[in-house]
């Protein structure tokens, strides 16, 4: 494809260094949720790895590379799922790992990032602040900064999730995948262009953390003051232009959802199909929910892509949300 920075001969490679713990998840059908969203509906389960998310098919790329040669510690800016996934990759290269995270990121991620023997410094702000803190680290202590969704290896590890949905032999003609910084959409959006271009690829975004979307509406970057959602992992304010410029190659559409459809979402994937997730993972469910005519007798998949929750958020929230029963 060209005008992409990614390249399907890379990303097929890229298997090659993956701890395959991460590779292969499950992909299953879910009868259970399809009477309460009038469609079809599989799920590409990402969470069923140590980190309890998809973003270690990236960071497995990038710290293969470092391993190798160069500085032995790196530095990241994360919500939390970036940060847990290069420490986890980093600690079994032998790598010195620094992760910048707002101190208002939900405590479990934290937790486990100090768990992982990462070093963690904490932030009076959000992921944007996070990011100026580590860029800033990188230069001072001449260490390599791991920029999600910018650093190549982050989408490209995470577009073998597009392999494995293409090689699965699709059934399904369309994905609804989270859209925060646009590593998990440009990468699996990438590949099933490439080899299943039947299938119309969503991403979805909330309504209270819309950068991105607005950026791919309007193909240019729109940046916003603040975000307000709950769903953490993909609330950014200022997107990446090369990063967008792969989006608008590859993307069918951009939804935006609201903070009940999300809240709804999670509420299904408990009581439907026996999954806690975090609120970024149930942008597809809640894009159903929000649009049944579009969805209605189609076979859609949606990308499980993180449950790296706090119990007492989430129980505040699943706790509040309608109860869907079909």
């Amino acid at each position: 494809m060209q005008g992409t920075r990614l390249d399907t001969g890379r990303i097929r490679a890229a298997r090659g260094v993956i701890d395959p713990v991460f590779l292969d998840t499950p992909l299953y059908r879910c009868e259970a949720l399809e009477p309460g969203l009038g469609c079809t509906v599989s799920i590409k389960l990402e969470t069923a790895n140590p980190v309890r998310s998809f973003k270690a098919r990236g960071t497995e790329v990038v710290t293969s590379l470092l391993a190798g040669s160069g500085p032995r510690a790196v530095v990241c800016a994360s919500a939390g799922n970036l940060g847990q996934a290069l420490a986890w990759s980093g600690r079994s290269r032998g790598l010195d790992v620094t992760v910048v995270a707002s101190r208002f990121a939900p405590a479990a991620k934290l937790d486990r990032i100090r768990a992982l023997d990462a070093r963690l410094e904490l932030v009076d702000g959000d992921i944007e602040v996070a990011r100026e803190r580590a860029a800033a680290i990188g230069r001072g202590d001449g260490i390599r900064l791991v920029e999600d969704s910018l650093n190549i290896e982050t989408c490209e590890g995470a577009a073998i999730i597009g392999l494995e949905l293409a090689e699965a032999g699709p059934s399904f003609d369309a994905v609804l995948i989270a859209l925060g910084g646009g590593a998990l959409a440009t990468g699996v959006g990438h590949v099933l262009k490439a080899l299943a271009p039947e299938v119309e690829v969503i991403c979805v975004q909330p309504a209270g953390a819309p950068a991105m979307t607005h950026s791919w509406r309007q193909r240019r970057v729109v940046t916003t003051d603040s975000t307000d959602t709950i769903a953490d992992g993909v609330a950014g304010r200022h997107p990446i232009p090369a990063v967008l410029d792969d989006l608008l190659l590859v993307a069918d559409d951009a939804v935006l959802v609201s903070e009940a459809s999300i809240i709804a979402g999670m509420q299904m994937l408990l009581g439907h199909a026996g999954l806690v997730v975090e609120p970024s993972a149930a942008l597809g469910i809640a894009a159903i929910l929000e649009d049944r005519d579009r969805f209605a007798g189609r076979h859609v998949v949606t990308i499980v892509c993180g449950s790296n929750v706090d119990v007492d958020a989430y129980h505040r929230w699943v706790g509040a949300a309608p109860v869907h029963r079909a």
